[in-house]
């Protein structure tokens, strides 16, 4: 079950890639719409990324042996 849930999201990933280059080359308007969330999803994920960072929340594991 959750290679299929797995599958699904690398399935969306992918297209919403596929969309942000065809919008870049002048797509059709729900190609752009596709892409403009794809976009602001990416910068969720990113900034959220940051933020995890800077507050020290690392889950390498690692100890400082």
């Amino acid at each position: 079950m959750i290679m299929f849930a797995l599958t699904g999201v690398l399935v969306l990933a992918i297209g919403g890639c596929v969309c942000v280059v065809w919008a870049a080359r002048g797509g059709p308007g729900w190609v752009r719409g596709v892409a403009a969330v794809t976009l602001t999803l990416g910068s969720m994920v990113r900034s959220s990324n940051r933020r995890r960072s800077v507050t020290g929340g690392s889950d390498d594991g690692g100890g400082n042996d």
